[in-house]
């Protein structure tokens, strides 16, 4: 079977409207029952108003990539209500943002900050929900080797040096778990659930230069892949969806052509200045460390000091005596 690659927002978005899907994907990978889902408004805009023939195109561009908006990182956020292990119901907030290079590391950081600022409408009662980030990387982390990673958090009594096994509303409202899928490391693995998830964007297999269309070689084994492969086989098949992969890929390569150097000027620049903050923080380590020697050296005199006063006291105490 052939499928469109998911990588592209176009795809992403038209695999995740299913709700049978988008209740597989987020489950799958929070290891939860998903019960429901609905999907609160998305920012996918760039790809009606981006047309070769509009004479406004330099100036969409240009503003896009100042705000560093939707033109670099698609998002959709859904209201999922989860079974918990203990027979319980709660919705929490599914937050899903993908994006193509390290740059958008600010955009996460400052949409996430908004999302903490607002309120959520559930049976017409404004509340504030718990939130869980899942964050599809078109590049690779040099340090993380595995294709998904979950970063979870604990409570720990610092007190009595346990942790704290019950939730708190108030904290878990404050906080939150987050997912991470390098799509670059998946590999061709399809025994779990998860690896069935994850086949689907493995950046492999593909029968096109341009890496739109690929050969799906698995099994659709469960009713939760065909559907899926179903949505991206009509994706990859259908002229008018191929049509707007397409456009969507014509206009990142007219970004990186315009722009790409300016993105590789700012990560060398942000890389340098990593580097002399890391000389700084060693060298105000070294200074500590050299300030503690000092302290100690002037704790061990004083020490010698209380010593020496003490004998003399007790010298002097002998002598009064006789």
């Amino acid at each position: 079977m052939i499928i469109a690659n998911p990588i592209y927002d176009t795809v992403f978005k038209r695999m995740m409207e299913n709700e049978q899907v988008a209740k597989f994907f987020i489950g799958t990978l929070l290891e939860q029952e998903i019960v429901a889902v609905e999907v609160k408004p998305q920012e996918f805009t760039w790809m009606d108003d981006l047309h070769q023939d509009d004479p406004k195109v330099q100036q969409y561009i240009n503003a896009k990539l100042k705000e560093r908006l939707s033109i670099n990182i698609y998002r959709v956020d859904f209201i999922a209500t989860i079974k918990t292990e203990a027979g319980e119901y709660k919705k929490i907030l599914i937050e899903i943002q993908k994006a193509k290079n390290q740059i958008d590391l600010m955009r996460f950081r400052r949409y996430l900050g908004e999302q903490y600022k607002k309120e959520d409408q559930i049976n017409n009662e404004k509340t504030v929900l718990p939130i869980t980030t899942i964050y599809i990387l078109g590049f690779t982390l040099p340090d993380i080797e595995t294709a998904c990673i979950r970063v979870e958090r604990n409570y720990k009594d610092l007190i009595n040096k346990t942790i704290i096994e019950k939730k708190s509303d108030f904290v878990e409202k404050l906080t939150h778990d987050s997912y991470i899928v390098q799509v670059d490391r998946i590999t061709n693995r399809f025994q779990t659930r998860l690896d069935k998830l994850l086949s689907v964007f493995e950046q492999s297999n593909f029968i096109d230069d341009r890496k739109i269309i690929k050969q799906f070689p698995h099994p659709t084994d469960t009713e939760d892949v065909k559907i899926l492969t179903d949505i991206l086989h009509h994706s990859g098949s259908d002229p008018d969806e191929r049509k707007r992969i397409e456009d969507e890929q014509e206009a990142w390569r007219t970004i990186n052509a315009m722009f790409g150097h300016k993105e590789e000027a700012f990560l060398k620049a942000l890389q340098e200045k990593d580097n002399i903050l890391h000389e700084k923080n060693k060298a105000l380590d070294e200074k500590n460390k050299a300030l503690d020697e000092k302290d100690k050296a002037l704790d061990e005199k004083n020490r010698l000091n209380a010593d020496l006063l003490q004998q003399l006291e007790e010298l002097k105490r002998k002598l009064g005596e006789r």
